[in-house]
């Protein structure tokens, strides 16, 4: 950041008084710019005993599968952006059950957070974002063309919870050493 979004002057990256790290202070107006974690929430829709995945037509990934997911707007739920962004990117129905895995990557400065959620009907089809959609069973899923590893860890999680038909909300840190595993 170089300018103040209130004042247009240049900024300082400094410790504000009565704070403990540093932040952007407007050199003029003595605005703090506060810069935090953006929460990207989404769905993991199943039916049956599959679950919906979106072939992403977008970077980062472009090409891979992923849930249907995306940045939280202003104003809104946690759940309705879950259910905002599986309309967006899968035209899908779904009825949102609860809350299911919550990830922490302060890597990357994100929060995650998806619920299961019931599709309501089998009309899904790709959205702006999106490639291809299609259910897949646990041994049909493409392991290693999943975009995320918080993908990676959602569907495990739920395959492994089905049998028991138990659904604990998880929650993980996920700490990558940007030095030793830069990210692409």
């Amino acid at each position: 950041m170089k300018y103040c979004s209130q004042c247009g002057d240049t900024v300082s990256h400094i410790v504000p008084e009565g704070d403990n790290r540093p932040r952007y202070v407007c050199t003029s107006c003595k605005t703090i710019h506060y810069q935090n974690p953006k929460v990207v929430a989404g769905c993991l829709p199943f039916f049956e005993d599959k679950v919906l995945l979106c072939k992403r037509a977008i970077a980062p990934r472009k090409g891979y599968w992923t849930l249907p997911a995306g940045y939280l707007e202003n104003g809104e739920t946690t759940s309705q952006g879950a259910l905002r962004e599986t309309i967006e990117e899968a035209n899908a129905n779904v009825e949102l059950l609860d809350l299911y895995t919550l990830f922490s990557l302060p890597h990357i400065s994100q929060i995650y957070l998806f619920y299961r959620a019931r599709l309501t009907d089998l009309d899904f089809f790709p959205g702006e974002e999106t490639l291809e959609t299609r259910l897949f069973s646990e041994h049909e899923i493409p392991w290693n063309e999943l975009a995320f590893p918080v993908i990676t860890e959602t569907l495990e999680h739920y395959f492994q919870d089905l049998p028991k038909n138990h659904f604990p909300i998880r929650s993980q840190d996920i700490v990558i050493d940007r030095k030793r595993h830069p990210i692409k």
